[in-house]
């Protein structure tokens, strides 16, 4: 039997220890996916296969946003033309808590939705570009973009490969360059490392082997794997030079992380999927094929905690 003294002291202890005990913030974040087609769309120009024949809705060009969920502020990873649709998309918040875009390369899908932040639409104040010095070159000293600049509507941030930026003190990006057809600038993709788990993202690479990295160590690395899935198979290309766009075929990424463990599977998600790509419906073998073995194909809003 508890005597008097112990009774009070088991009291004191029950009402302080709340006090006492160490906070525990309850920021959430997390990455959303606004879009997973390539630069073209789809339905897509000029095309009148049955892939765009027959599509329940329209899908968006690839871009993912990172979201603080506590405070509502958010970046963008990749300005795509859908930038319209897809910022309405996530609901009328983001438009007054973007606190910055981050640029992967000068491709058509990955940064012309910028032109919707100039005078003519949004007609932003300051918005922060995070961008390589060649895309920051490109976009200084080329017009249109050249006028968002001057006019300060955007605010170009030079970044550097494997440099680390924190934008939040529970949040760190790091660009990781990747070879890709470098026309107008390099290309990279990013580890965005969150409080409690990290994912990659990888829209556009040149074959896998072409890299000094290893994609299956990377993607061990972290907990989430975006990464480019353009063509499904060579069938894809038809009259066009395959020299021209070397992506890694999702039948060749397949091959190569065949003998990763399920768990690591689990963490991929093939994105900027080409409009003849089977991987866009879910009734297709490829798709079935592909799911039974573990991975994952990214779907818009699509939500991962980090």
């Amino acid at each position: 039997m508890i005597d008097l003294k112990s009774r009070l002291a088991l009291i004191l202890v029950v009402f302080f220890l709340p006090l006492i005990a160490p906070s525990q913030s309850k920021t959430t974040y997390s990455v959303k996916i606004l879009g997973v087609v390539q630069d073209g769309g789809l339905p897509h120009l000029g095309n009148n296969k049955t892939c765009c024949e027959n599509i329940q809705q329209n899908k968006y060009v690839t871009s993912i946003m990172l979201i603080n969920n506590e405070n509502n502020e958010s970046y963008l990873f990749d300005a795509s033309p859908d930038i319209n649709e897809q910022l309405n998309f996530m609901g009328d918040r983001i438009k007054t808590d973007l606190k910055g875009i981050f640029l992967t390369h000068a491709h058509i899908g990955h940064y012309t939705g910028l032109m919707y932040f100039g005078r003519e639409a949004l007609n932003s104040k300051s918005i922060n570009v995070y961008a390589m010095p060649r895309m920051k070159r490109f976009l200084e000293d080329n017009g249109p973009w050249s006028q968002l600049v001057s006019l300060k509507n955007i605010l170009i941030k030079e970044i550097n490969n494997n440099s680390k930026l924190s934008v939040d003190p529970n949040i760190i990006i790091e660009p990781i360059e990747v070879p890709h057809r470098a026309e107008f600038s390099e290309t990279v993709g990013y580890k965005i490392h969150g409080p409690n788990k990290t994912l990659l993202f990888i829209p556009d690479i040149d074959k896998w082997y072409l890299w000094e990295k290893s994609i299956i160590d990377e993607i061990k690395a972290v907990d989430y794997a975006l990464i480019d899935a353009t063509f499904y198979d060579e069938k894809e290309i038809n009259y066009r030079d395959i020299s021209e766009i070397p992506h890694p075929f999702v039948i060749e990424s397949l091959e190569l992380f065949k003998n990763l463990k399920l768990k690591e599977k689990r963490k991929i998600y093939f994105i900027h999927l080409n409009h003849t790509n089977p991987l866009l419906h879910s009734d297709t073998d490829e798709y079935k094929n592909l799911i039974s073995k573990g991975f994952n194909v990214a779907n818009e809003g699509l939500e991962l905690k980090l």
